[in-house]
């Protein structure tokens, strides 16, 4: 039995687990980080458009601020958020963008003078503050009253995470690659670290920690389609779900991205709309003025997701071998900004659908892009079940986006947490001793040695590819956009009947070493227990809220709903995880729940939504010299480590 110890174990090399691994290094403690592949491949290269943070350098972005920030990210999130996350993060994203500049992400950068824009389909002319020349800029993003989201191009996720990972080089971190976690070690609700899968050698590792922290990303490819990578199956969240102390939160909470490209499901960044493209149907007639009059092609993206869905229903959408789509206009931005700021979008139209987005409209349809359900953690990251167990970035339910998330504040988020919650981890290697028996660790070796052994050996039975093809269309057809009872209780069946089939999982290629098909059987059983959680989740939940949308409850219920779902997978015999609810409470929220401005308001409205309302105005009368910072402190104190409370500078502003 080979054991490797020690302080952080990170699972995940993308930009939330390198940054978890960045901040306990620096704190003095031995950290190791596992990757699927080499740390600069993860999926976090793939963000195109942007980082959110309240910077308000641009004149567009003139008087932005952490609150601004804060309101629109609670909006976004439909009031489903932890306002103490929220808060935590919208102080902390402009600390992180500055940092990340002094490690060498070059941010497109403010030039003083003239310069055309498009705004709402027409050439601009705005001028740009002299004094802002240099300083970090910022496009439109959808769900945004400011310009916030800054960006390098649209390859920001590529430059912020070779930033990222050149300074885990400099600090000498090691990140042992082609190595997967199959389970965690854990005892007496403790957890210890992982039991981790040689993919070349087939050989089983047990990593012991003190700290271990999910930062695995999302779970887009239980669906057919989706924007993320092949790797992006959950199998994080998955392993955490599997020991039954770990609760997952939200997991029913499923974003839709407006324009994935028709057929492959490759993103087209929101920075394509943020600098004024255009939805256009099978007419070139623009529609979504028609359904959102003030953000149109800028509303959150759940609603052009919906929006774009319902114009297509009605018949307007574009036939194709591939099924309807409709159009993405760009070429009225021209081929100057295309090149320089949407050159990957103008890439990846020549390469996959062989057209120049300068001269033709984009093939374009809502397309699965966004996890923000995962392993539920407190404000600090950790797991209220299981200590020890952290989660940061998409695989973590930390609860910033609620039930839906604005454009730019998952990338913001993959550092910010980073930033926060590897300080909790470090604060817990400080104060925690290992202390594990060696018989613990090999009785979870030996569980998974017996697990893989039966695989190998078993004559007949399921084909692992053919189940996940089978789950994926499910989901695809069953668990999408639109959701409604009778679907969603056939998915839950069907999904039910596949948990049981993934038990007998049989195998053509029976060697232990650098075999796709044994990494396919170990992940698909889990993969199906997590599509159960969405797919379960999702049918209990009678309401619609954020990128939640069910057509038979099509209201907000704030009264019976305003709750965060926590999901448990009981054993291994089980074919349905338990799903119980948390609260969210009103009379500690900064903001109560109101509306997002978006179509018809039909929320049934929580019966203290009034009370903290009129409790929130008292507390304004009563202190009336309160600036905007103590209000803050009145009304959401926040746990945020002390590093990171500073006040954030703004041209012209201060500290104000």
């Amino acid at each position: 039995m080979k054991v490797i110890y020690t302080d952080s174990l990170v699972i995940g090399g993308g930009l939330a687990g390198l940054r978890v691994a960045i901040a306990s290094m620096q704190r003095g403690f031995d950290t190791i980080v596992l990757s699927l592949i080499p740390a600069k491949r993860s999926h976090s290269a793939a963000a195109q458009g942007g980082m959110q943070a309240s910077l308000g350098a641009c004149v567009k972005g003139d008087g932005d601020d952490e609150d601004v920030h804060f309101g629109d990210t609670v909006k976004g999130s439909d009031w489903g958020c932890d306002q103490d996350v929220a808060r935590m993060f919208v102080n902390t994203a402009p600390k992180a963008i500055r940092q990340l500049a002094a490690w060498g992400v070059p941010w497109s950068r403010v030039r003083g003078g003239d310069r055309e824009v498009i705004i709402n389909g027409e050439k601009v002319t705005i001028t740009e503050k002299h004094e802002a020349h240099g300083l970090i800029t910022a496009r439109d993003f959808g769900g945004t009253k400011k310009w916030r989201t800054c960006f390098t191009s649209d390859g920001t996720g590529h430059t912020m995470l070779y930033a990222m990972d050149n300074k885990a080089i400099q600090l000498g971190i090691p990140v042992h690659e082609r190595k997967e976690a199959v389970a965690l070690i854990h005892e007496d609700g403790v957890c210890y670290g992982a039991i981790v899968r040689d993919l070349i050698t087939g050989e089983l590792i047990a990593y012991v920690a003190k700290a271990t922290t999910i930062a695995t990303g999302g779970y887009g490819r239980l669906y057919a389609v989706t924007t993320n990578a092949v790797i992006s199956e959950g199998i994080g969240t998955a392993i955490a779900l599997e020991t039954g102390v770990a609760a997952l939160g939200n997991m029913e909470a499923v974003q839709f991205h407006p324009t994935a490209i028709v057929p492959v499901g490759i993103l087209t960044t929101e920075g394509c709309r943020g600098d004024g493209g255009l939805l256009l149907d099978k007419d070139g007639y623009r529609f979504m003025p028609d359904y959102e009059p003030d953000k149109k092609e800028l509303a959150s993206r759940d609603v052009v997701s919906r929006r774009m869905t319902e114009h297509m229903r009605k018949g307007k959408g574009v036939p194709s071998p591939y099924g309807d789509h409709l159009w993405l206009d760009i070429t009225l931005l021209g081929r100057k900004h295309i090149e320089k700021n949407l050159r990957e979008v103008k890439e990846i139209c020549e390469y996959f659908l062989g057209i120049d987005p300068v001269k033709e409209y984009i093939p374009v349809r809502p397309t699965q892009h966004y996890s923000m359900g995962g392993v539920r953690t407190k404000a600090t990251g950790e797991s209220p079940t299981l200590k020890g167990l952290f989660s940061a970035g998409e695989a973590a339910c930390w609860d910033m986006h609620g039930f839906n998330r604005l454009g730019g504040n998952s990338v913001a988020e993959t550092v910010v947490a980073g930033m926060i919650v590897g300080e909790f981890v470090a604060d817990y290697c400080e104060t925690s001793s290992l202390n594990v028996s060696t018989s613990t660790i090999e009785h979870f070796v030996k569980r998974e040695e017996k697990k893989i052994a039966d695989l190998l050996v078993r004559d007949y039975g399921e084909n692992p590819y053919e189940l996940k093809a089978e789950m994926q269309q499910i989901m695809m057809d069953k668990v999408g956009i639109f959701r409604n009872g009778p679907h969603l209780e056939q998915a839950v069946e069907e999904l039910q009947v596949l948990n049981q089939r993934a038990r007998s999982i049989a195998l053509r290629n029976r060697i232990s070493s650098s075999n796709p098909e044994l990494v396919e059987a170990i992940r698909v059983p889990k993969m199906i227990k997590l599509a159960l959680c969405v797919a379960y989740g999702a049918m209990l939940r009678t309401e619609s809220r954020g990128a939640h949308a069910r057509e038979d409850y099509p209201e907000r219920n704030d009264r019976d709903w305003l709750k965060r779902t926590l999901t448990t997978w009981p054993d291994e015999t089980a074919d349905l995880p338990d799903v119980s609810y948390e609260d969210l409470d009103v009379m500690k929220m900064e903001m109560p729940p109101g509306s997002r401005g978006y179509g018809v308001d039909n929320t049934i409205l929580h019966p203290d939504t009034e009370k903290r309302i009129a409790e929130i105005e008292e507390i304004k009368k009563a202190n009336p010299k309160a600036d905007r910072f103590a209000l803050h402190q009145l009304l959401n104190p926040t746990p945020i480590p002390e590093k990171f409370k500073g006040k954030n500078e703004r041209i012209g502003r201060g500290y104000k």
